[in-house]
């Protein structure tokens, strides 16, 4: 006779039942939150920043002065009336500094969209057709690559004029070359799929094809890189308004704030005109940065927990 051989019910240490079987029936953005929510410090990051971008959005109601308005005396220290102090000229650093944060956050919004809109029509293209289409785009990005990136960012500043939304064209034309790399990619890899193969013999129309087969597919590197873009263009805006090829005063933004500090006098007898903007954007490009290592993580297929 042969014997049957008697299998035990193997429990995950740490797990119980009830647990395991929560994980098997959850979804697949309940599976991305979970995970999201075992990075401490960047739930923390997400606290932080929804902090700060609603203190930004709400600055005309929680600001207590016109960001341009002469209220005190020069460079008054920080006081029961001004909490933050008041600048070169009698604005309060406060009102200003809730202001400046719309500033640089609509300038890194807005120039990570043009890129990554950019980045992904050229990436899907390139990635599909092959061919001479992709020789000539990647070519194209080859050499836009090659140039020392903030040179060419310093050039394009000083070829047209300073301002707001110059800054922001330029970024988003400058920043996409990533992005169109990451996707041509990812493309490449999916194309020779069965199930991109079998809506091709099916005839289903181009459009479709790259846009609700290939393209959802490519959602989470894209979401993942493009909080880095993000970042780096709430950085360079900063750095080309410090050096005045960005957003010009009176408009506030926290690059143009930090311009001051360029004085000996400022740097170490009045503190409070340039620590605050410096700390925020760290805080900005640290809780950004955070978020996309947890979001790279939560999306990764191989990843556990």
């Amino acid at each position: 006779m042969v014997k049957k051989k008697k299998f035990k019910k193997e429990v995950l240490v740490g797990w119980d039942e009830k647990a395991v079987k929560d994980i098997a029936n959850e979804s697949y953005v309940q599976t991305i939150f979970r995970r999201f929510c075992h990075h401490h410090l960047a739930v923390i990051s997400l606290a932080v920043l929804a902090l700060l971008v609603a203190a930004a959005l709400l600055a005309p109601v929680i600001a207590p002065y016109d960001p341009d308005e002469i209220v005190g005396t020069f460079s008054g220290a920080p006081c029961r009336e001004f909490w933050l102090g008041t600048d070169q000229i009698g604005r309060d650093v406060l009102s200003r500094l809730l202001y400046a944060m719309r500033i640089s956050l609509l300038v890194g919004v807005m120039a990570t969209l043009i890129s990554t809109v950019i980045g992904v029509v050229l990436g899907l293209i390139a990635g599909y057709f092959g061919k001479g289409a992709d020789m000539i785009i990647m070519r194209f990005t080859d050499m836009v690559m090659s140039f020392p990136y903030i040179l060419l960012v310093l050039v394009a500043a000083a070829v047209f004029k300073p301002g707001l939304w110059n800054i922001i064209l330029i970024l988003g034309f400058v920043d996409w070359p990533g992005i169109a790399r990451l996707v041509r990619g990812n493309v490449l890899n999916l194309r020779e799929t069965n199930f991109i193969k079998g809506n091709i013999v099916a005839g289903m129309p181009l459009g479709h094809i790259l846009f609700s087969e290939i393209l959802p597919n490519t959602v989470a590197p894209i979401l993942v890189y493009a909080t880095s873009v993000l970042a780096l263009s709430m950085l360079d805006e900063a750095a080309l308004s410090f050096l005045g090829q960005g957003v010009q005063p009176p408009t506030a933004s926290l690059g143009n704030m930090l311009n001051g500090a360029q004085s000996l006098t400022v740097l170490t007898k009045q503190p409070w005109l340039w620590i605050p903007p410096g700390l925020l954007i760290i805080l900005l490009v640290m809780s950004i940065n955070f978020i996309g290592d947890a979001l790279r993580d939560a999306l990764d297929p191989n990843s556990r927990g």
